[in-house]
């Protein structure tokens, strides 16, 4: 079953993205980043590719010729997964394909709106039995995706 996890208090999503998938991929892990459309996907590769200097975060779209072989990618449709390790959510609703994936990362920022829409996806996994762990980034040390 999916484990999933929340991350409330986020101030920077795409900063908090870098920080997971460079934790995730020094251990091997592959990454679907969900995001709210192709724009928010071209600032987020930037970000990846700049998150530091030692690091060496590749990512690409699933279109991309290479895909199979990079272990982050960043999509906007969900309509053609190449994996199923670890999807982040970046949309406002919950990802109708999370299942398939074994690690499910919604990242909550401060703002209300964003607020009110994670306290429904939360009580979707809940109501249909999954296991929901949340962290409050604002009160804790900084995150990485447990046990992964």
């Amino acid at each position: 079953m999916t484990r999933v996890e929340f991350f409330f208090n986020v101030p920077d999503k795409l900063v908090k993205v870098a920080e997971l998938c460079e934790k995730a991929v020094a251990k091997g892990r592959q990454l679907t980043i969900f995001t709210q459309h192709d724009a928010m996907g071209l600032l987020l590769q930037q970000r990846l590719w700049q998150q530091s200097a030692p690091s060496f975060l590749p990512s690409t779209t699933p279109f991309d010729t290479v895909s199979q072989f990079v272990p982050i990618i960043i999509d906007a449709d969900g309509e053609h997964l190449i994996q199923d390790d670890i999807l982040i959510n970046l949309q406002t609703v919950y990802p109708p394909f999370f299942s398939r994936f074994r690690v499910l990362v919604e990242l909550v920022g401060v703002d209300e709106d964003d607020k009110a829409a994670a306290r429904s996806r939360f009580k979707f996994y809940r109501d249909r039995g999954y296991q929901v762990k949340s962290t409050d980034v604002a009160s804790s040390q900084p995150a990485s995706i447990r046990n992964v």
